[in-house]
């Protein structure tokens, strides 16, 4: 469990709210986000049902669930959506999500859709807030047909999902990326096998990089900063992966398999 605070000035935090234990969400570790201006916060990806009570704990110790005024669903995994209904109950906040999934989200027990906001394909501003507006952009195939990403222009940090995501062993839980080769081994199988060409990984990297980024912060794994940025982004670029890889129909290169 963590609770760091990535970016303050006074007014405006992006905190890692919490990063889920290895025995929870399936052994896959996931990390939450809470993103504060002033007294007014949005919750990025806020997890699977199993890690509610524990995300709750460590966002209590910023802000109450009536000041929260936005939730924001990358994509529509259960890691990520599997404890929406338990969060509906507790605030008010709109939820953001993809207009694609929006049909899907009724699977979770999701009743009244009236608090979903289905973003469109080419995303938006978002303005949460006076003086709080955070930038829902497209990463789509990138793992999900739909997925969303946040940049937070106060902190320069982009949240990107499943994109540099890394599948950590036990023993080895550093916060930060400050050595991208040795943080390779944990991620380029992932993103060989669920990332779905290298044109899409091309085209999302060619977008993001006219955003001013400090730090990349993934829904699993460690967060990338200082040159491990620029790392990530030069290597995702040149990828291989998904269907680049295929030789046939279920058939994967060696290295596509996890």
């Amino acid at each position: 469990m963590r609770n760091i605070t990535l970016f303050e000035n006074g007014e405006h935090k992006f905190i890692l709210l919490n990063e889920s234990e290895p025995g929870e969400e399936d052994g896959i570790r996931s990390n939450q986000y809470l993103i504060l201006h002033g007294r007014s916060g949005v919750l990025v990806d806020p997890g699977g049902f199993g890690v509610m009570p524990r995300v709750l704990a460590e966002m209590l110790r910023h802000i109450g669930p009536a000041e929260l005024k936005g939730i924001v669903l990358s994509h529509q995994d259960p890691d990520i959506v599997g404890g929406i209904s338990t969060w509906l109950e507790l605030t008010t906040a709109p939820v953001f999500v993809s207009k694609i999934w929006m049909r899907f989200l009724p699977h979770y027990g999701i009743r009244d859709m009236n608090r979903f906001r289905g973003l469109p394909d080419e995303g938006t501003r978002c303005s949460i807030d006076r003086g709080f507006e955070l930038d829902l952009l497209p990463a789509h195939f990138l793992h999900s047909e739909g997925q969303i990403n946040v940049y937070d222009p106060a902190s320069k940090i982009l949240f990107t999902g499943d994109i540099g995501a890394a599948t950590l062993p036990d023993g080895r839980d550093a916060p930060f990326v400050d050595d991208f080769e040795s943080h390779l081994p944990y991620i380029e199988p992932f993103h060989k096998r669920y990332m779905c060409s290298n044109k899409a990984a091309r085209l999302w990297v060619d977008a993001v990089s006219k955003l001013d980024i400090d730090m990349i912060a993934p829904q699993h794994g460690a967060i990338y900063r200082g040159k491990s940025v620029h790392d990530f982004l030069n290597w995702f670029r040149e990828l291989r992966c998904g269907i680049d890889l295929m030789k046939g129909s279920g058939i994967f290169e060696a290295e596509a398999s996890l």
